[in-house]
């Protein structure tokens, strides 16, 4: 199909001062604004857990923007984990703590 050799996922697990700190409303808005579609949540552990599908550059983008955060977030460390895309998000959303 034209266009889906661009769409990318990625599965990234944000470690550091990530919760309480606007680390999931200012990732759906960096994620809005990328044009990704997925969902943000904050885990049982501490980590913020994110899922992202979009436009290659877009996503790397958004990776790129997880290892900040918002300035009050101090992140330490992110897992990134790469997959084909679903195509199954219609926005990018925040979800419940898992």
């Amino acid at each position: 199909m034209p266009g889906q050799t661009s769409m990318r996922r990625a599965a990234l697990r944000i470690h550091g001062k990530v919760q309480g700190v606007f680390f999931r409303e200012s990732a759906r808005i960096e994620a809005t604004r990328l044009g990704l579609t997925g969902w943000v949540r904050n885990r049982d552990d501490g980590t913020v857990e994110a899922l992202a599908e979009g436009e290659g550059a877009a996503l790397e983008d958004f990776i790129q923007w997880c290892h900040r955060g918002p300035s009050t977030a101090r992140v330490t460390h992110v897992d990134c984990a790469r997959a084909e895309p679903s195509g199954e998000f219609p926005s990018f959303t925040v979800e419940r703590t898992s």
